[in-house]
């Protein structure tokens, strides 16, 4: 009501305001008396009231412009009566003219030829007779009493290799220049056509032994060259082709429950054992024995250096051959540094083992290993890390079979050695929704990832 009651008194504001500026503007003003105007008094002596005559202004006259000075003149100078001025010096100098040769070179005259001198071109004969000196004459003859000198003898001739004497040839049958007779060897040669026994010839294709296991058959030794993922993993198919899910359940030697009561459990597990328990060879031993596919547990020391991450690994997985892959532990891990990481890869890659680990920012180890040639993945789920029931176990294992379903390579679930885990584990295995995905070894799902 009083939204109304306003709205009415602006509308009436408004209406009114009109009407009245009409009714101004209808209406002309009324003419009203002219303002009346006084003389103004001027006081004496101001001129106010004077007037000024109106003459031609005088306007100043212009300043002359100077004018420009003469430019000096340069005279020459005078000339002493001594010393006149040659004119041929100030008249130029006239062009050179050129003449004709005064006169042309001429040929010199025939010269006599030169006289030929006497020149016998015969061969001269050779002398054949030699003149001897003739003996001085007077006091300057003498008797010469140093007897003659004979003639130095011819040097030998020098031969490379000195002859040497030939053994004279003493056989009875031996004749004047009849050649000599070889030697008589002792023993005939052996000759290459003499028989030999069947058994002991070489045939084309029998190894060769030593010399000391003649009469043994060699052996051909072949190094199996399969990495240890495809030779310790376990058999397994999936005809379907349905999705993949893998469950790794950790042995710290902590669990109540043995691998003989998991001989008869209905789908593959996987066992991931601590590398440098005491036991572990045993444990190991005894989950191969029950069927199931092993790996090697780790966790690096807090400030390892990439050196100590291989020293660490080679002996873990010396200790236990038969695993598949390693598995990250959950307490310091293997993914410290990205040193480490990488010396991890570079040994995984010259062994042949899968690797596993936990999600960790944008998974830049597991990327990296897998850029490598390592077969490698990451753990979906921890399902009983904070000792959760069965219920609740089991829940988890629903929603990893509907992640399966999405996801391409697979999905990997991780538990301990518990009963409950193992309880909801079997129970689980039962139901309809198991039957969605294949429940396969760690192997199978490494092996099927896809980059």
């Amino acid at each position: 009501m009083a939204k109304g009651v306003f709205r009415g008194f602006v509308t009436g504001m408004i209406v009114s305001g009109l009407g009245i500026g009409a009714m101004s503007l209808m209406y002309p003003l009324r003419d009203g008396p002219a303002p009346k105007t006084g003389a103004v008094e001027v006081p004496a002596g101001s001129d106010f009231e004077g007037k000024r005559e109106d003459t031609q202004p005088t306007l100043p006259g212009g300043e002359a412009a100077p004018k420009p000075a003469e430019a000096p003149k340069i005279e020459p100078p005078a000339t002493e009566a001594g010393n006149p001025v040659n004119e041929d010096a100030t008249q130029p100098a006239s062009k050179p003219e050129t003449g004709e040769p005064e006169g042309t070179l001429t040929p010199p005259a025939d010269a006599a030829p030169p006289a030929e001198t006497g020149r016998d071109d015969t061969a001269p004969s050779p002398v054949t007779e030699v003149d001897q000196p003739a003996a001085p004459a007077g006091d300057d003859a003498r008797i010469s009493t140093d007897p003659a000198q004979p003639a130095a003898p011819e040097a030998p001739e020098e031969k490379a290799f000195p002859e040497q004497d030939k053994a004279a040839d003493v056989s009875p049958g031996a004749e004047d220049g009849a050649p000599p007779v070889p030697p008589q060897r002792a023993e005939p040669l052996p000759s290459v056509t003499d028989e030999e026994p069947e058994a002991e010839r070489p045939r084309i294709g029998t190894p060769a032994g030593s010399l000391t296991d003649k009469d043994e058959p060699a052996q051909v030794v072949t190094e199996d060259t399969t990495p240890p993922i495809r030779a310790n993993a376990v058999a397994f198919e999936n005809p379907e082709a349905k999705p993949l899910m893998s469950v790794i359940l950790l042995d710290d030697g902590t669990g109540s429950v043995g691998a003989e009561a998991l001989a008869a459990f209905p789908y593959p597990l996987t066992f991931a054992v601590d590398a440098f328990a005491p036991d572990a060879p045993d444990r190991m031993a005894r989950y191969r024995a029950a069927g199931f596919e092993v790996m090697a547990l780790l966790d690096m020391p807090q400030g390892a250096t990439p050196a100590d991450a291989e020293t660490l690994l080679r002996g873990a997985l010396n200790k236990l051959p038969e695993t598949v892959a390693v598995m990250e532990g959950d307490a310091t891990g293997l993914q410290e540094t990205k040193p480490v990481s990488d010396q991890l890869a570079a040994i995984l890659t010259e062994t042949g083992h899968g690797l596993v680990l936990f999600p960790k920012g944008l998974n830049t180890a597991q990327k990296l290993a897998a850029k490598e040639g390592v077969p490698s993945a990451t753990v979906f789920r921890d399902f009983d890390g904070k000792e959760q029931d069965a219920q609740v176990i089991r829940r988890f294992l629903d929603q990893a079979a509907f992640k399966a379903r999405q996801e391409e390579n697979g999905v990997i679930m991780l538990g301990r050695m518990r009963p409950d885990t193992i309880s909801a584990l079997l129970l689980w295995g039962l139901q309809d929704r198991a039957s969605s995905v294949a429940l396969a070894p760690i192997s199978a799902l490494l092996l099927a990832q896809k980059p």
